[in-house]
C-alpha cells in the first residue's frame, strides 16, 4: 500500500473529479428495469469478523459505468434514507461534512481528528472514507474482498478508476437503499468500512 500521499497528490485527485464530472460516460443498462428489493437479512459469517451477505433481488442498479459515477433512472425513498443517515451519523467518532470526493451536494463520513487509526493509509484525502450521493447511494473505502463480495451479491459495484490505482482499491458504489431490509444492509457495510479503517469490532445492532 502506498504511503500516505502529499497535498499535491490530493490536488491532482480533486482535479481528476473535477475534470471527470464534465464528461458524457453512457449509462451502465441494467439487465432489467424494475424495482429491486430483498427480504433476506445479514446473518453472521463464522470466524471472518463480518457478515455474509445474501445475494440482492432484483436487477442491479443502474449508473453512469464512468466517473462522476452515480446512479441513474433511480429515487431515493426519503423515509428510508433519512432512518440510514440517522443511523450512519450516530457511530461515535463519524462525522458529516461537504464531501471531498463527490460532486456538490454529497456528504462525507468522515473520521474525526481524535479517533485512533488502525489502517490510515487508507484515508488519502482528510479524513473521508465514504459519503451519500444525494439521492441515498453511497461510496464505502471496504477491504478489497469485501468490495468484490458487494459486487458479487449485487448490492452495488466496484468504482470504475478500482484499478487505476492503490488509493481505489476497495471503492465500491453501494445501490439506493429502498426498503428497512436493504438499509440494514447498506449499514452494515458502513460499519464494515468503518472497523477497517479504525480496528473497531462494532456492531450494526448497536445503532438502531
Amino acid at each position: 500500500m502506498n504511503s500516505r500521499p502529499s497535498q499535491a497528490r490530493h490536488v491532482a485527485i480533486a482535479a481528476l473529479l473535477l475534470i471527470a464530472a464534465c464528461g458524457d460516460d453512457l449509462p451502465r443498462t441494467a439487465d432489467d428495469s424494475s424495482a429491486a428489493s430483498t427480504t433476506a437479512q445479514v446473518s453472521p459469517s463464522a470466524g471472518s469478523g463480518l457478515a455474509d451477505l445474501p445475494t440482492r433481488d432484483g436487477p442491479r442498479g443502474e449508473t453512469t459505468g464512468g466517473v462522476p459515477h452515480v446512479q441513474i433512472n433511480a429515487e431515493p425513498v426519503p423515509e428510508v434514507d433519512a432512518d440510514l443517515r440517522r443511523r450512519v451519523y450516530r457511530i461515535p467518532g463519524i462525522e458529516e461534512r461537504e464531501s471531498q470526493l463527490s460532486l456538490p451536494g454529497a456528504r462525507s463520513l468522515w473520521l474525526a481528528e481524535d479517533l485512533e487509526l488502525a489502517r490510515p493509509e487508507v484515508l488519502q484525502v482528510g479524513r473521508e472514507f465514504g459519503h451519500f450521493h444525494p439521492d441515498g447511494s453511497l461510496h464505502l473505502w471496504l477491504p478489497v474482498e469485501r468490495a468484490t463480495e458487494v459486487a458479487e451479491t449485487k448490492w452495488g459495484e466496484l468504482h470504475p478508476w478500482v484499478d487505476r490505482d492503490t488509493f481505489w482499491d476497495g471503492v465500491v458504489m453501494i445501490y439506493i437503499p429502498e426498503t428497512p431490509d436493504e438499509a440494514a444492509v447498506a449499514l452494515q457495510l458502513v460499519v464494515d468500512a468503518y472497523n477497517h479503517i479504525t480496528g473497531a469490532d462494532l456492531d450494526p445492532a448497536d445503532f438502531e
